[in-house]
């Protein structure tokens, strides 16, 4: 057993090229090629089906990529535990995140993480709340921000309610009003979050209006800003991405006070590594120092 070509394995699949993982990993090509070629003939199975179009995991390859990525968790536990005794402070926090929480909370909560605890990297995974669910479960990741609810068998902490605000363009005729109900948008034509990338305005529009008229879909919040401001059609949107910048466009409140739950959740806290349980309660403190 050698947990060193499970690395290489798992940094194979997480970025779908043997060049990428050969360059993260500090490792030649060939070298990255021959420690898979090894494992796939120690376990006597083909792990990766490899083609014009890159790599992709075998059905085989599906079923051993979590049980080694649990290993190789258990081993940075370990050794995050032998540099505690140790008096050092050392190890990896791999966090799943999203672009506002990524551009709002991860710059203060870093510095002073890192201030503390120089000798722990924390390594950012940009996805979408499913590509973070799936990063959790499948280990690919310590810890992730989400949205309220997440898959079954997850831990969460609720951290903050973030209010939902309708964003139209600066002309339309329902701008200047202080508040706004869902039927009043209904027959609009919607600019919304790509599937998967957010289940929070699906989720409210598909709740009061019948057949929401979606013009368009995207995974970048901000493209969605830029399609409003343009006149393509109008938005909901979480506050927190519309936060702290400006926009040519009207933001208004809606009535009922709809709301998305950010959280941050992992598999299990109670087993989570030394080095990620103290980034969660730097998550905690900033969290609290931002209560009104």
């Amino acid at each position: 057993m050698s947990l060193v070509k499970y690395e290489i394995f798992s940094a194979v699949v997480e970025h779908g090229s043997l060049t990428k993982a050969a360059e993260t990993l500090g490792l030649t090509q060939s070298g990255v090629s021959h420690a898979l070629g090894s494992l796939e003939k120690e376990f006597g199975i083909q792990l990766l089906a490899r083609s014009r179009s890159g790599i992709r995991l075998t059905v085989d390859g599906e079923r051993v990529l979590k049980p080694m990525r649990e290993m190789l968790s258990w081993q940075e536990q370990l050794q995050q535990e032998i540099a505690a005794i140790k008096g050092l402070e050392a190890g990896t926090v791999r966090l799943g995140t999203f672009t506002s929480v990524s551009v709002h909370w991860l710059p203060q909560m870093i510095k002073e993480f890192d201030r503390d605890y120089p000798g722990i990297e924390i390594k950012l995974i940009e996805g979408d709340y499913r590509d973070i669910e799936e990063g959790i479960t499948d280990g690919s990741m310590d810890m992730g921000f989400l949205s309220l609810p997440a898959r079954d068998g997850l831990d969460t902490l609720a951290l903050k309610k973030d209010r939902m605000l309708c964003v139209l363009p600066a002309g339309h005729p329902l701008a200047g009003q202080p508040f706004l109900s869902l039927q009043q948008l209904q027959g609009e034509d919607f600019i919304i979050p790509k599937e998967g990338s957010d289940y929070d305005v699906r989720r409210i529009l598909e709740e009061v209006i019948q057949r929401p008229r979606i013009k368009y879909e995207t995974a970048d919040d901000y493209a969605i800003i830029a399609m409003v401001e343009h006149g393509l059609g109008i938005s909901i949107l979480p506050e927190l991405v519309l936060q702290g910048r400006d926009h040519h466009a009207a933001m208004v409140e809606l009535e009922d006070g709809r709301y998305r739950t950010l959280a941050i959740a992992a598999s299990s806290f109670k087993l989570l590594s030394p080095a990620a349980r103290r980034f969660l309660d730097y998550i905690k403190r900033f969290m609290e120092s931002r209560q009104p």
